[in-house]
């Protein structure tokens, strides 16, 4: 029997590793790549993805190092 994630107030690790299974393998590279780059995890990436998308006053990838809890 396949557990259920805990939802928080934040993606977690194990939600963004099924979301990034449903993605074509480009897009999913370059979530890969960016979160790399800003060396953050992957999930972080995401949701900041996600939240830019649906607020433009949230944080992106363009704001400095914002704070993971």
């Amino acid at each position: 029997m396949q557990t259920q994630p805990v939802i928080t107030g934040h993606l977690s690790p194990e939600l963004a590793q099924i979301f990034l299974e449903g993605l074509p393998e480009t897009i999913r590279k370059g979530l890969f790549m960016r979160a790399k780059t800003m060396n953050y995890p992957v999930w972080a990436v995401i949701e900041m993805a996600i939240a830019g998308y649906l607020d433009e006053e949230a944080l992106s990838f363009a704001d400095c190092k914002p704070k993971l809890d």
